[in-house]
């Protein structure tokens, strides 16, 4: 029993800590590569130590300090080579933060700089973010690659790539100067929705939330407002994230099944959190500069309006769904719109608007495409699209929610 209880308490530790000690470790060497090896190492570390001692008073700093012993032994190692012995000896110097002196809690901004690391223009966007996501979150190529709709193989050769070029091209880890933010602000904002998208909807395990992620993401949010202030997509973003969030105790019910939309107990929504996340929708408004982010917000504001699901104002919606198609189009906001679609013109035309999409590989395409088929009395293409849908998922509450909807048709 202590060795099971161990392991999820590992994997709980991992979930929850791994970007924060792999910013920790960025922060003293400045090495990717060796911060993350060196955090990997540490956490199999504790999966072999901790199941027999029993988790320390203080996990993350446990992980913090022998990662940061495994990285010291291993430039130790790789002192005489000639590429490393400059690093080495800055490391051995009286001026470095040795092992007695690092903060293992670090400072608020450690992980943004971390984001601004990756998020340099000298990577293709699609690379910053993956790279960011890799780091920051602990997400698995996998994952990262179900995240972009991509091969797990063309997602691994993205992180490797990115990771050499801020190696060559030594990039610092720093938040730059408000003259650099520009170039970078966009990847940064990519990065924290995608996160928070994580959060929200773990892309695997067995919990459909992934409360730590969420919490992070709107933290990052947060900090990037007060960093720039007069944004209107900085700004648009929190009110995302914050609209979204403000639903999730109502998503999940009593023995742990996914809630949709239209069923939740709208009494459960954190009012507090609507009301802010309105308040930067209506700010935005005011600057009459549209952008992605804000346009979302705006129809989760919509969404929060609504007393019920009956209340809820499609057409607003659609017509905002119109407006984001036309500023940053692609096939996924095309999908989310389709929903919209067929709340306003019927879900007939809405599955001829899916049909034309090429998403054969996310799951949620062929779930939507599921549910229209179901409305429209075609139960035996819905039971086969449902099959697609579960067979992609990998979230074990999200799968069991499909797979309740697939045995209603019968």
């Amino acid at each position: 029993m202590m060795a099971s209880l161990a392991a999820a308490d590992i994997e709980s530790v991992f979930r929850q800590e791994y970007g924060r000690a792999v910013a920790v470790l960025v922060r003293a060497f400045g090495d990717i590569d060796l911060a993350e090896e060196a955090v990997q190492d540490a956490f199999t570390a504790a999966s072999e130590r901790w199941p027999m001692s029993g988790l320390p008073p203080s996990p993350v700093g446990w992980i913090i300090a022998t990662a940061r012993n495994r990285a010291i032994d291993r430039l130790r190692r790789e002192a005489t080579r000639e590429d490393r012995h400059a690093e080495a000896t800055r490391l051995f110097s009286s001026d470095v933060v040795m092992p007695a002196d690092l903060d293992v809690n670090p400072l608020p901004d450690d992980r943004l700089r971390l984001i601004f690391t990756c998020c340099h223009p000298a990577l293709a966007l699609n690379a910053q973010v993956a790279l960011t996501l890799r780091l920051l979150a602990g997400l698995t190529t996998t994952e990262i690659a179900r995240a972009f709709l991509v091969p797990e193989a063309t997602m691994a050769q993205r992180l490797v790539r990115a990771k050499g070029k801020i190696r060559d091209a030594r990039i610092p880890y720093k938040v730059p100067d408000a003259r650099e933010l520009p170039a970078r602000i966009k990847g940064v904002l990519a990065v924290v929705y995608l996160l928070f998208n994580e959060g929200h909807t773990a892309s695997s395990g067995d919990q459909l939330v992934r409360g730590e992620l969420c919490e992070e993401a709107i933290r990052l949010g947060r900090l990037l407002a007060e960093l720039l202030p007069n944004d209107p997509e900085v700004t648009g973003l929190l009110a995302l994230v914050l609209l979204v969030e403000s639903r999730r105790a109502a998503r999940v019910g009593l023995r742990g099944e996914l809630v949709r939309l239209a069923d939740q107990d709208r009494s459960l929504w954190n009012g507090a959190l609507i009301e802010e996340g309105q308040a930067l929708v209506r700010k935005c408004l005011t600057w009459n500069r549209p952008g992605p982010y804000q346009i979302q917000a705006a129809i989760n504001a919509v969404h929060s309006d609504a007393r019920s699901a009956a209340d809820t104002d499609w057409g607003q919606i659609l017509r905002l769904y119109d407006q984001l198609i036309a500023i940053a189009p692609g096939p996924v906001v095309a999908l989310n719109r389709a929903v919209a679609v067929a709340e306003v013109h019927g879900p007939h035309v809405a599955l001829t608007l899916v049909d034309l999409l090429d998403l054969d590989r996310y799951y949620l395409f062929h779930a939507i495409r599921a549910d229209f088929l179901r409305r429209l009395g075609r139960p035996s293409e819905a039971a086969s699209a449902y099959d697609s849908a579960i067979g992609l998922c990998d979230n074990v509450v999200e799968r069991l929610f499909l797979q309740a909807r697939r045995q209603a048709l019968d």
